[in-house]
């Protein structure tokens, strides 16, 4: 299906969870899941934006750090909230280390399993990402003999090198069923998303029609911050693995803040320069998005009828996911 462009600007945006889906909008923000009884629980985060409670967090460039730092620290929330209203089953039996965890942590088990997990990801992302392309890269050179005409390559194949990385790990989670099914989600959000940007009333069947790969999907989001990182990379003197995968850390909120202002720029105009800087994140979303059956698209539909202003705020609203 054609990408569907409409005069509709709105905010609304959202992020898919393992049963369920978070859906964000001007001024609200909800998790709405599926519960085990198959019905439809929405609950209101309550979250105030940070360019609400700082100013400066809504300016060009500046914007892109809040977004991110809001989309992690909100989707953790998120996460915590779909995988308690899933629940357990009460009467499986525990181990022996289940049982330590609730005696120790109580109630706080879950979010110390997100925090101790979310430090855990970020180490492996940064040495994913940061050290091992320049790891390989010295490799390949070494192995070439060091040509230093090899040297003009090197962040362009560090690049590549990171994206490889990003996709294959998207292949291999994708094959793990829960990470299965929250893509289905995530598919069934972009198609709530392109249905009420369009302005037709949110059915099932409306909604079944369109197309799954949204320009500010945060998968877009992500790829267009390697690509940033290629040309970022290449006033980046050093060859020392660790100093260059330490500065590159440090250059992550340039690579963040320009992403954002593209996927922005995508997501705000159709024509020829859009669609090449989008197409790269496009494809990568056949990946991350799967087609949702009629009851995802039915929790999808409750969370977006959640955020929709009431008072048409949306329509004119200058920004986007």
């Amino acid at each position: 299906m054609a990408r569907q462009t409409t005069k509709r600007i709105t905010s609304i945006g959202g992020q898919a969870l393992i049963e369920g889906i978070m859906m964000r909008g001007p001024k609200k923000t909800v998790v709405a899941s599926r519960l085990s009884d198959k019905s439809i629980d929405v609950e209101d985060m309550k979250v105030t934006p940070l360019k609400e409670k700082c100013r400066i967090f809504g300016w060009p460039f500046l914007r892109g750090i809040a977004g991110l730092i809001e989309s992690m620290t909100i989707g953790y929330r998120a996460l915590g909230i779909s995988a308690d209203k899933a629940g357990v089953d009460e009467e499986a039996e525990l181990s022996k280390f289940d049982q330590w965890c609730n005696r120790v942590f109580g109630d706080k088990l879950m979010p110390v399993i997100m925090a101790v997990a979310g430090v855990f990801g970020v180490c492996i992302a940064i040495g994913l990402f940061f050290f091992l392309p320049v790891l390989l890269f010295n490799g390949i050179k070494w192995l070439a003999g060091s040509p230093e005409s090899l040297e003009f390559w090197r962040s362009t194949i560090e690049g590549v090198t990171r994206i490889l990385i990003f996709l294959l790990y998207l292949v291999i989670i994708s094959a793990i069923p829960s990470v299965h099914r929250m893509f289905r989600y995530h598919g069934a959000e972009h198609k709530t998303i392109f249905c009420y940007e369009n302005q037709e009333e949110l059915t099932v069947e409306n909604v079944r029609k369109y197309q799954r790969f949204h320009p500010r999907c945060g998968t877009s989001f992500m790829v267009l911050m390697l690509i940033v990182g290629i040309i970022v990379g290449f006033f980046i003197p050093f060859q020392d693995p660790i100093l260059r995968g330490f500065c590159k850390v440090l250059c992550l909120p340039i690579c963040v803040s320009l992403g954002y202002e593209l996927i922005r720029i995508c997501g705000r105009h159709d024509n020829i320069v859009t669609r090449i800087i989008a197409a790269p994140g496009m494809w990568m979303q056949r990946v991350t998005t799967k087609e949702p059956d009629d009851e995802m698209i039915e929790v999808a539909i409750a969370a977006i009828q959640e955020v929709i202003p009431e008072n048409g705020e949306d329509l004119t609203c200058p920004c986007r996911k």
